[in-house]
């Protein structure tokens, strides 16, 4: 398969069905501000560089962002997620441009790809270790097609310990498992290093526990990591 044809897999993927119905009844109700839009509704695949060396992590599309717009950390408004995210990832020289607000936008990634754990928006934004696991072969497959991936970004918690899951079924098993904490950085042989941080959430990034300054840091790292 090429990475389209994963791609093109993912995006036809039913296997949890109170996702598919979450997604599905989201994009035909609407949010009043997108009431003109039509929504993706769809699982949403990775997006960026095929040479990529830095794989981006997340955890799940936005009901009202990727989940509406069809493309990762994609159009949840100004001041979410993806404009974070993405003024980051410029200011380090891996994105084109430092907002993420539709798939016509002229964004490209450079030298990095994004994908989440699980591709289909959850209710409450809270998948069950269920569906976690369900969408875990989707990241595998498309893995298969980033052959210089270098470096692991893992934004949250989620996004980490399913990266652990996915060297564990290639049989690296890495005891104890390493700790989650922003900034840490955990290298084990044979595979990608990777640097934990903070979910770009509006929980996170408007109480100030992920400041931009946080998230430079992280992409900084991510940089001089992946020469």
């Amino acid at each position: 398969m090429s990475l389209t044809n994963v791609h093109h897999s993912i995006v036809s993927c039913t296997t949890c069905a109170r996702l598919r119905d979450y997604c599905t009844e989201v994009a035909r109700q609407k949010r009043a501000a997108f009431r003109n839009d039509t929504y993706w509704g769809k699982p949403v695949p990775g997006f960026g560089d095929p040479k990529a060396h830095v794989l981006v992590l997340g955890l799940a599309p936005a009901a009202h962002g990727a989940n509406r717009t069809g493309r990762v950390f994609t159009g949840d408004g100004g001041g979410g997620s993806g404009d974070f995210l993405m003024r980051a990832m410029h200011r380090n020289g891996f994105a084109s441009i430092p907002t993420s607000q539709s798939v016509d936008d002229g964004l490209t990634l450079h030298g990095a790809y994004i994908a989440a754990a699980v591709r289909c928006a959850p209710p409450g934004n809270k998948p069950t270790p269920e569906e976690i696991a369900a969408c875990r072969p989707h990241l595998e497959a498309e893995l298969q097609h980033l052959p210089n991936v270098k470096v692991i970004v893992a934004l949250g918690k989620i996004a980490f310990d399913v990266w652990w899951r996915v060297l564990a079924g290639k049989g690296i098993v890495v005891r104890p498992r390493p700790a989650f904490g922003h900034g840490l950085v955990h290298r084990v042989a044979g595979s990608p290093t990777v640097i934990a941080s903070y979910h770009p959430s509006r929980q996170n990034t408007n109480t100030g526990k992920l400041t931009s300054k946080m998230m430079d840091a992280v992409f900084r790292k991510a940089a001089n990591l992946s020469l």
